[in-house]
């Protein structure tokens, strides 16, 4: 896990922003657009300047996302994690939820395994006119079942 690096007392413009989170430049102006990063201060220039408020919420969005979570759930997470909003509950809830999805991935990722294993086995590793694996990748739905056998999908 990435950590945060030291962040300057008067703020910093978005490229240091973008080192000290690990987040990209674009990735940044991405989330300020949707409203997931509140807009920063600027400069009489018009350069936004960055804190450590802004820095924290980047932090918390991106190790978000390296998990799987998605926009929505995101944002519900960091309306929740205001002081005068926090509820376990509710953010138990959000990640129960994401946890089924991660887990029903995780099962369809088994059984794909599975097929795909069953099916380089019955490969031979000689010149051959018919491969299983370019069958397999060639025929879809009833067709495959048809010619493959329930063993082979799913």
């Amino acid at each position: 896990m990435r950590r945060i690096k030291a962040l300057p007392a008067d703020g910093m413009p978005i490229g240091e922003l973008s080192r000290v989170t690990g987040v990209h430049i674009e990735t940044i102006r991405y989330y300020e657009k949707i409203g997931m990063l509140p807009a920063p201060p600027r400069t009489e220039s018009g350069r936004r300047v960055y804190g450590p408020g802004q820095a924290r919420t980047l932090t918390f969005i991106r190790r978000a996302r390296e998990l799987g979570f998605g926009i929505d759930d995101i944002r519900a997470l960091l309306a929740l994690a205001e002081p005068q909003h926090v509820s376990c509950a509710q953010v138990r809830e959000i990640a129960a939820a994401h946890l089924g999805g991660v887990r029903a991935k995780l099962a369809d990722l088994k059984r794909l395994e599975k097929i795909l294993s069953q099916t380089i086995a019955r490969c031979t590793e000689g010149p051959t006119p018919a491969c299983p694996i370019l069958d397999m990748l060639a025929i879809t739905g009833r067709a495959k079942f048809l010619i493959f056998g329930p063993k082979l999908t799913g």
